[in-house]
């Protein structure tokens, strides 16, 4: 016989533990966001004697960001909670700083986008930590597999500024 679960979800996780978990995709969610829009500034701003590289970068990183925010929003999703969608929302949640009006160099740029990318690394070391106790193995697979795509997003970044 199927149990009926108030919400009709019934995945082995209480309602209180999923909430949680997508509360946690949430902030990360705007966090992605917030990064995604300031790469691609990055992107159309650039101007450098490294401009091809770094024009080639910022877009290749920009596009994984894409990818990242569609599968933290439907992650949310697969836990049964609406996902945050509009530029007022994210900037409610995001834990990162925009610069409107300020427009680097272009190690600047990498060094702001390296910030950003540890700010979330490190986030998501806590996270992990956080899904584990909650029992959500499925959210805490998930935010590893996204550790590991920041910290290459960040090596990548990185390997810019070795002299």
């Amino acid at each position: 016989m199927i149990k009926k679960t108030k919400n009709g979800i019934d995945i082995g996780l209480s309602e209180k533990n999923r909430k949680t978990s997508a509360h946690i995709l949430t902030i990360l969610l705007a966090d992605e966001y917030v990064l995604y829009v300031k790469t691609q500034k990055c992107h159309w701003n650039v101007e450098s004697t490294h401009f091809g590289a770094l024009h080639k970068l910022f877009e290749q990183q920009y596009e994984e960001l894409a990818q990242v925010i569609d599968t933290i929003a439907e992650r949310s999703r697969a836990l049964g909670l609406k996902t945050i969608a509009t530029l007022e929302e994210f900037i409610a949640y995001t834990t990162l700083q925009e610069e409107p009006g300020k427009n680097p160099s272009d190690m600047g740029m990498i060094q702001l986008l390296l910030h950003d990318h540890e700010a979330i690394i490190q986030q998501l070391r806590a996270d992990l930590d956080e899904t584990a106790a909650l029992d959500d193995m499925g959210t805490n697979n998930f935010l590893s597999d996204l550790l590991e795509k920041q910290e290459k997003m960040a090596w990548m970044l990185r390997a810019h500024l070795v002299a």
